[in-house]
């Protein structure tokens, strides 16, 4: 690991830690990797990728479980402690225009999802279906399957401005052991952050370059 000055709160665990920056293509992942530093300390290993490019520590430094994206100029590193392989996921979309959002829904979503974004009115259809779309995608970067696995294996329920776990297929399941949290990203974004386990305190930080 790159060794950092930047000092981070202590994690405990019983919490997730998410840090906001900015993310500039110049920059790449040396935020997310500076981060990962400080919390992993210098005499961790050097990142693995899984099968599909999730990044993760081998055993027995998989006790840290750390996930990062990006959106525009926005980005998001998220970090927990648990058992060994501790799965945690986050995801963020910029909000823009998508005129496709109800038939990407139709082909991409679980038949219930799609349903229930036909109902909502007309001005809240493309936030709905980006809260399924950042759920849905922090939970498959924390299984490390990615999009591979098939959005619609992971269905979700809107409500509250948030989506929770209803029906999980195949190894990514059961929904009950998933907790997926949304986040604060402000109005021009959308976000939200998953892992396997129990309830947890979210932390968010933020990280200026």
């Amino acid at each position: 690991m790159t060794s950092t000055l930047f000092d981070v709160p202590l994690l405990a665990d019983d919490e997730i830690h998410v840090w906001q920056t900015r993310w500039s293509s110049g920059s790449g992942e040396l935020p997310f990797v500076s981060l990962l530093a400080a919390y992993a300390g210098t005499e961790a290993p050097a990142i693995e990728r899984g099968e599909h490019g999730k990044p993760r520590f081998p055993a027995p430094f998989d006790r840290l479980g750390f996930n990062w994206s990006h959106s525009g100029d926005r980005a998001l590193f998220a970090i927990g402690r648990g058992g060994g392989g501790f799965e945690l996921g986050v995801d963020i979309e910029r909000v823009r225009p998508r005129a496709r959002a109800l038939e990407l829904a139709a082909r991409f979503f679980a038949p219930d999802e799609t349903s229930m974004l036909e109902a909502l009115p007309v001005e809240g259809q493309l936030q709905g279906f980006l809260r399924l779309w950042t759920a849905k995608e922090a939970v498959l970067k924390a299984n490390g399957g990615g999009l591979s696995y098939g959005l619609e294996r992971v269905a979700f329920e809107l409500g509250n401005g948030a989506a929770t776990p209803v029906a999980f297929q195949g190894e990514i399941g059961p929904a009950s052991a998933w907790r997926v949290e949304p986040l604060d990203a402000g109005a021009e974004c959308v976000a939200a952050v998953a892992w396997r386990g129990s309830e947890r305190k979210v932390r968010v930080f933020t990280y200026a370059l």
